[in-house]
């Protein structure tokens, strides 16, 4: 399949693909059933096309079907938010969260602002970038 022709089934953003991986199984203690995201902060976030940043502990200022990613260097900071339909698979062993998007489809996403918040707002331009993003995803 080419990047022009449409993926065979419509892209989920707001459901986990196997909501099963997003707990770490070694220690349940870690998944909690009501915010099971919460397990992940810390991992780092990698791209197909290598690593882009970690799940930021302000996690949960996000709704719980999203991921905060901090992008940005020591020196500065970058917060996106990915929708986890597109988390591809959870290594919980080497603590990575891999996704179907490419570092710069990550990083030109929308850019998280505590200040200027709006859940649903931000909610409906995140689905709209990444449901296009997916239908340009190599």
């Amino acid at each position: 399949m080419t990047a022009m022709e449409p993926h065979p089934f419509p892209f989920a953003p707001w459901i986990w693909r196997d909501a099963v991986a997003i707990l770490d199984t070694r220690n349940e203690a870690v998944g909690d059933r009501d915010r099971p995201d919460v397990g992940l902060l810390g991992y780092e976030v990698e791209a197909v096309d290598g690593r882009i940043g970690k799940v930021d502990e302000a996690n949960a200022r996000v709704p719980a079907d999203c991921l905060l990613v901090d992008t940005g260097t020591w020196l500065t900071s970058h917060q996106v938010v990915l929708p986890v339909g597109a988390v591809a698979r959870i290594d919980h062993d080497g603590r990575v969260i891999h996704v179907d998007r490419t570092k710069e489809q990550v990083t030109s996403g929308p850019e998280y602002d505590p200040d200027t918040f709006d859940a649903d707002a931000f909610r409906a331009r995140l689905g709209d970038y990444y449901t296009e993003s997916y239908r340009t995803a190599p």
